[in-house]
């Protein structure tokens, strides 16, 4: 396995070209240096990928390396230019400890990685779950049209929505720069944000919210310490854009706190352009990502805004502040109404008790994972510190607030509180639990922190000494090493309490696609016409097949088309020679020529069995094409016109 991913470091440092490189040169033009720049250049790089993506697919020009450097480069211009008026500020803090933090996020990136690559195991593997086969089909679809604008990438199924593809953007362009397959691009692009983006934003909030380098190198070394994030994400769902907006989020939340601290010092104009500028870039690249990581960052940003201009503004003048805080809020509250009307509503019931819920939280055993009892100590003295420290007690009213909605999703059944509320997130406790690592990490790292120094100090030793310092990096470490080796990382199914017994990027005879089928699927264009059209139960591995081959196979999602002439398909193609209703169906559906039979697929959520779908040896009308292992594909000739 290891081998396997040193042969995809060319495709991993394109990937991280492609992510950092636009926004590391423009940033800088603008001065922003050290850990700042490096945190925000993902945010940057995101925002100017998918808006490119979305011009190019009006203007009609082709999504390709050269076009998309071209118009980088034009940004990156603009960036030096708007450079000339306005500037990034320097901190104003005088931090102490940047070696330690340079170790730290060293130290930090090879864990988050570890994990992350331990659970896919091979780099060309796919992920066996629904959303990866629309995830994998948008990409052959945007490599195939030359179109990766979040106007079209719905297109792929043949819808004409609004869907935030900035992923996709991303994933193709690594695909079509490193000239890799489609699955490579996508696991390493995983790897680029758990192991790289989502390190370095954490410890870039957690130095911008409690004033440590020291305590920003412990958040990034126990950056991938909680399960709920980032390696949920790809085991549920799976949920690549909802992991590229939320490991976005911690570095939004740092840069709105940096700009808005220095504004409110100096007042001047430029200052309110680069504000408004960082604001714009922040939520272009979480809403082009996934639209519902835009409340978690906003409602963050205003916490720390409410109590930063109420605790600092004069008596006389409290007014204004509060003033400005509720509009803040009110226009919160019209937002988060628009985004969680705007979905297909809530898909998940409560599972929780009231007490089991309060522990999941202060345990963070969120959607039933294992308790982190090591991590939830230290963030529970982190979480005590913080809510008694003015300065930071915004970062303890955070965390309520993340864990709060965590309690509505698991324990509360109320339809407006599901639909109005959570609907943003589809009700799903999976992605709300996700953002829980966002607040509960940079606790747990000031947890560490303060008790390493009242340890020194009970030692008689100076609390601020490097020797301190560094043995919070091998502590945090030791953690780190522990967790992996010893902690079970099987995807919980929260709602039948049952565990996943392998990693849901492997392949097996039972698998969702299994290796026979992807052997079938990947041989398809020596088989049929480049224009034929393949029917397949989706329900089965049959969904990856246009991925997979380039041929029209149907459907292009996990989801089949729900309507009566589907289900005459569904449930009685095999019966074409002898019943004149299913040829009638199949012309709806472009007479398609051929049909895969990849089993019967199990019942279940998200699952829709076929079973005319299967079994077509000894039936009229069907000729065998081939078969592999115990799947085959076959001509229809029933219905030949």
């Amino acid at each position: 396995m290891i081998l396997d991913w040193f042969a995809v470091v060319p495709a991993f440092l394109v990937g991280v070209a492609v992510v950092f490189l636009p926004g590391l040169l423009a940033l800088y033009g603008v001065g922003i240096r050290g850990l700042a720049l490096v945190a925000y250049a993902p945010l940057f790089s995101i925002a100017s990928t998918a808006s490119i993506a979305l011009v190019f697919g009006q203007l009609g020009v082709a999504w390709t390396p050269i076009t998309w450097a071209i118009a980088s480069v034009a940004l990156i211009g603009v960036s030096w230019l708007c450079g000339r008026y306005i500037r990034m500020p320097e901190a104003a803090e005088t931090f102490t400890g940047r070696r330690i933090l340079l170790v730290g996020l060293g130290i930090g990136v090879v864990f988050s990685a570890w994990r992350l690559v331990a659970y896919m195991g091979d780099p060309s593997a796919i992920s066996q779950t629904n959303d990866a086969v629309f995830h994998m089909n948008a990409l052959r679809h945007i490599l195939e049209t030359g179109d990766a604008s979040s106007l079209h990438v719905n297109s792929v199924i043949g819808g004409r929505t609004f869907y935030p593809a900035a992923w996709h953007g991303i994933a193709s362009m690594i695909a079509l720069s490193a000239g890799v397959d489609i699955p490579v691009a996508a696991n390493v692009l995983t790897v680029v944000i758990g192991a790289l983006i989502w390190p370095l934003g954490i410890a870039w909030l957690t130095r911008t919210a409690f004033g440590s380098n020291v305590v920003a190198a412990y958040a990034a070394i126990l950056a991938g310490s909680l399960q709920a994030f980032p390696l949920l994400m790809f085991q549920w769902g799976v949920l690549f854009p909802n992991a590229l907006s939320t490991s976005i989020v911690p570095a939004g939340i740092a840069a709105m706190i940096t700009v808005a601290r220095h504004f409110r010092v100096s007042r001047t104009m430029r200052d309110g352009v680069l504000l408004a500028l960082i604001t714009a870039v922040t939520a272009g690249a979480i809403l082009l990502s996934q639209p519902a990581a835009f409340l978690l960052w906003a409602s963050i940003s205003i916490v720390w805004l409410t109590f930063f201009l109420v605790s600092r503004e004069q008596a006389v003048r409290r007014g204004w502040a509060i003033g400005i805080s509720a509009a803040l809020w009110l226009g919160l509250g019209v937002v988060w109404w628009f985004l969680a009307r705007g979905t297909s509503g809530s898909h998940w019931p409560p599972f929780r008790g009231k007490f089991e819920v309060l522990l999941d939280v202060l345990l963070n055993g969120q959607v039933r994972m294992p308790y982190a009892f090591v991590i939830s100590a230290l963030a529970i003295v982190g979480l005590i510190a913080a809510a008694r420290m003015r300065a930071t007690r915004w970062f303890a009213v955070a965390w309520g607030g993340v864990s709060f909605m965590y309690i509505l999703v698991a324990a509360i059944g109320n339809e407006f509180v599901r639909e109005s509320i959570l609907g943003a997130w589809y009700a799903d406790p999976y992605r709300i639990a996700a953002a829980a690592p966002l607040v509960v990490i940079p606790l747990a790292a000031l947890g560490l922190d303060i008790l390493l120094r009242f340890a020194a100090r009970r030692s008689g030793r100076t609390a601020d000494a490097p020797i301190i310092a560094t043995v919070g990096v091998v502590f945090a470490s030791v953690v780190m090493v522990l967790i992996i080796l010893l902690r079970s990382v099987a995807m919980p199914a929260f709602l039948e309490g049952t565990y996943d017994r392998d990693s849901r990027y492997a392949a097996a005879d039972d698998s969702y696609l299994n290796p026979d089928e992807r052997a079938l699927l990947e041989e398809l264009p020596d088989l049929v016409d480049a224009d034929a059209r393949v029917l397949g139960n989706p329900s089965t591995g049959a969904g990856f097949g246009y991925f997979l081959s380039g041929i029209d196979v149907f459907p292009r999602t996990w989801s089949p088309p729900r309507n009566e002439v589907w289900e005459v398909i569904a449930e009685r193609l095999h019966d074409a020679a002898t019943d004149d209703a299913v040829c009638d169906a199949l012309e709806v559906y472009g007479d398609p020529e051929y049909v895969l039979d990849f089993g019967q697929s199990e019942g279940g959520s998200g699952k829709f069995p076929a079973p005319g779908m299967t079994d077509f040896a000894g039936q009229a009308g069907f000729e065998l094409v081939t078969r592999e292992g115990d799947v085959s594909l076959w001509r229809i000739t029933a219905c030949d016109r």
